[in-house]
């Protein structure tokens, strides 16, 4: 029996070895298939992005066409539509960075949540916050009288919103975290004095914002320390550290809900809140508002205290809450502040068709200006964004839960406080100097240690197992900002006003040369 089936088994193992040889050259076929597959598809993502980007560009020609391009002057306020959702688009790419970037690079959100989170707190800042600074911009900064008087100023607001989006483009491209504020200003002062000469500019409106771009950086960076020096000296080095955080947290956060709830219901547009609240109103809701949500912080962060050591890396979680709470508010200022870099050029040519002219005190502006402005920021940070947000959140300094919390809140506020007082400041300078100032103000924390263990070193005898104080050279391959970095965003700061100038001032005369638009 065993000798008759031998044969047999000896034929099936041979048939079962080749088609096992064969199975594993068509699996090891499929593999590089599937590996050619994914490789033309990570090539093909940044088409998928062009696409997209374009599909929503031809959507907002057609809003405006529909909504506002019918009258006089519609084919103008047509190509600022366009350009306008371009400029939204770069702007979601490069400015969003700075909203997301810290809470992302300390691990706090992923990056598909933060590009959610972002988008919808970005849209509600745009449309609920937008309108003041949309006035600003699209007002304060020209003489809207002289220009139009030369029949130039549809072309002048198109070359602004061209030379502006297109300086932030390149910036994106570079990797260089810009200011779209500082672009779209420049923009606008290039596009007028092409059109007017320099006497067309409101001189001390401009000095007004751009000693905000100096000092915007300043406050953000020093705040930022601030409350990291705050946390440091209260939760972080103190004996009973989950003590302390249960106390504080939920005091910061009470803080944070306050001061949003006032400055929503005195900036709030009046399709969103047709009321008039006084002054002591706002600040009595946004106190009730606040105790609230202390009271309901504190055994949220109570629960997610229990079994944590008393250590401070033990302490991450406690400022998860926070810091997204933080981003989240620092998104709706950016929202509230930066859409006027899109569509205040666009919302100036909507007045101008409504009103007959630019003699009117206010900008009455249409909810699908604001509307544009709102979703291509989101569109452009959903395609476009994840570049920068890594930049921000983990190339220029190590960020955790509490040091990117510090600089989520001190941005939020001062571009709260800029936008409620109508001021254009830049998101991305207070940003990026909380960012630097607690990199900074670590490093200067680690220089006064290292001074403290040099002297404690000089003191003791020889062979003492004290403190041992880094050499100099090793202290500087030790900073904890890269330099790098550093000066490459401050050059790209200085630059961006004088290039989206001359940009947008050579846009127009080839605008003007080409067919002026009615």
């Amino acid at each position: 029996m065993k000798g008759s089936l031998a044969p047999f088994t000896g034929r099936q193992g041979r048939r079962d070895r080749a088609e096992r040889a064969d199975w594993g050259t068509l699996d090891r076929d499929l593999d590089r298939m599937s590996l050619l597959e994914a490789g033309a598809m990570h090539q093909a993502r940044p088409l998928l992005g062009a696409g997209l980007a374009l599909a929503f560009i031809v959507l907002a020609v057609l809003v405006a066409a529909s909504l506002g391009g019918t009258g006089p002057g519609g084919i103008a306020i047509i190509t600022a539509a366009a350009l306008g959702a371009y400029m939204a688009l770069n702007i979601g790419a490069n400015d969003v960075a700075n909203n997301m970037g810290p809470a992302v690079g300390a691990g706090a959100l992923p990056m598909a949540g933060a590009i959610a989170l972002a988008a919808l707190f970005e849209s509600a800042g745009a449309l609920i916050a937008g309108h003041d600074v949309i006035e600003t911009v699209s007002r304060g900064i020209l003489r809207s009288g002289q220009v139009a008087s030369t029949g130039s100023f549809p072309l002048a607001m198109i070359a602004a919103l061209m030379g502006s989006a297109l300086w932030v483009n390149l910036a994106t491209w570079l990797r260089a975290p810009v200011s779209t504020t500082q672009a779209v200003i420049g923009g606008v002062l290039g596009a007028g004095a092409a059109a007017v000469g320099l006497g067309g500019v409101q001189w001390p409106t401009v000095g007004v914002i751009a000693s905000g771009w100096v000092l915007s950086p300043l406050a953000g960076a020093l705040a930022a320390a601030a409350i990291l020096g705050l946390l440091r000296w209260r939760v972080l080095y103190v004996p009973d550290k989950i003590a302390a955080a249960r106390r504080w947290v939920p005091v910061l956060l009470g803080l944070m809900a306050g001061s949003f709830t006032a400055y929503l219901l005195q900036k709030a547009p009046p399709w969103f809140l047709d009321v008039e609240i006084p002054r002591l109103t706002t600040g009595l809701a946004g106190l009730v508002v606040g105790l609230v949500a202390w009271a309901a912080a504190i055994p949220t962060i109570r629960r997610q205290s229990r079994g944590l050591e008393n250590r401070r890396a033990a302490l991450k979680p406690l400022f998860r809450l926070p810091l997204i709470c933080a981003a989240a508010l620092l998104s709706f200022a950016h929202g509230a502040n930066d859409v006027a870099n899109a569509v205040a050029p666009l919302a100036a040519l909507v007045e101008m068709q409504r009103a007959g002219g630019l003699d009117a005190t206010t900008v009455p502006l249409p909810f699908w200006v604001t509307l544009i402005g709102a979703a291509g920021i989101s569109m452009g940070l959903i395609l476009f964004g994840p570049r920068l947000i890594r930049l921000v959140g983990r190339e220029i300094t190590r960020l955790n839960p509490p040091r990117a919390f510090c600089i989520a809140l001190a941005a939020a506020v001062i571009v709260l406080l800029a936008s409620s007082l109508g001021l254009p400041v830049s998101t991305t300078h207070v940003t990026i100097g909380g960012v630097f100032g607690v990199g900074f103000y670590r490093e200067g924390v680690t220089r006064l240690r290292a001074r403290r263990a040099e002297r404690a070193q000089g003191a003791a005898a020889k062979g003492d197992s004290g403190p041992r104080a880094f050499p100099a050279e090793e202290r500087r391959r030790r900073r904890l900002v890269r330099r790098s970095h550093f000066l490459t965003i401050i050059a790209a700061w200085l630059i961006t006003l004088p290039a989206a100038a001359l940009l947008a001032a050579l846009a127009f005369q080839v605008l003007r040369l080409l067919a002026p638009l009615g």
